[in-house]
């Protein structure tokens, strides 16, 4: 489980992250959504430990990051997998390379233990056949599933998303997720998504936390989203005609109830 308490985070006099908290718990998709700019990316680095908040508490399994000491926090980073925006793979490394490459950093494994894991997580992926390949031979989609497979390598427990499905088409997008999903409940992963896509919060949102302009504004899941009551998540979320069109069905089936 991650906890967040009372993030605070400003750049010079514009404060960013306004008191946030929330709880992520182990084996379930958590995702944070809002538009540009409403502190969602922040956020993440500041829980990951690329920016240290002005104020406030990140608890890995009560472990209060920004307390520990060097040695301890590197200890919790090698627990934290990070799968980015565009799968940041090396263009100059094969598929298995560059899955290797946290094996090689971060452990003292023998080169066939290290071989036997990425292995491992080239098939958990679906790419087992694709590890002599280089990242300009394959399609988005699977670039992407190697980003996950880097992300997961080194049994973490603790994964977090960029923007997982950023660039994909809505189908491989949708397998994407559920993959996500499939890992972290096969591993129990606390895994943190940063998204604006709501195909994603629909399909994977166990729980939804929404931001608006450094607050946190809704917390819930994909099920009571719909019926949200809040009018800036109401115009976020049915943002699209689809949404629209579904938010409709509901009103009317709700009103055919009444009668």
């Amino acid at each position: 489980m991650i906890q967040i308490r009372d993030i605070r985070k400003s750049f010079g006099n514009q404060e960013v992250l306004r008191g946030i908290s929330a709880e992520f718990e182990s084996g379930k998709t958590s995702l944070i959504m809002g538009a540009s700019g409403s502190g969602k990316t922040v956020l993440i680095k500041c829980m990951v430990g690329l920016l240290q908040p002005n104020s406030g508490q990140v608890l890995y399994d009560n472990r209060d990051f920004f307390s520990l000491n060097r040695s301890e926090r590197k200890a919790v980073r090698t627990e934290i997998g990070f799968l980015f925006q565009g799968a940041a793979l090396f263009n100059s490394m094969t598929v298995e390379q560059n899955v290797l490459l946290p094996l090689d950093m971060f452990t003292s494994w023998t080169k066939a233990e290290k071989s036997k894991r990425v292995a491992e997580v080239l098939e958990r992926v679906g790419l087992e056949n694709a590890n002599v390949k280089f990242p300009s031979e394959i399609s988005g989609g699977m670039a992407k599933r190697v980003g996950i497979a880097r992300a997961i390598v080194q049994h973490p427990r603790y994964l977090f998303c960029d923007e997982p499905n950023s660039g994909l088409d809505p189908g491989t997008a949708g397998r994407i997720d559920e993959l996500i999903l499939e890992l972290t409940r096969e591993y129990n992963i606390t895994t943190v998504i940063n998204t604006h896509d709501m195909n994603s919060v629909m399909q994977i949102g166990e729980s939804v936390l929404f931001l608006l302009k450094g607050e946190k504004r809704w917390e819930g899941n994909k099920d009571e989203i719909m019926g949200s009551q809040d009018e800036a998540l109401d115009k976020f979320i049915f943002a699209s005609e689809f949404l629209q069109d579904a938010k409709k069905a509901m009103i009317r089936q709700g009103g055919r109830g009444s009668g």
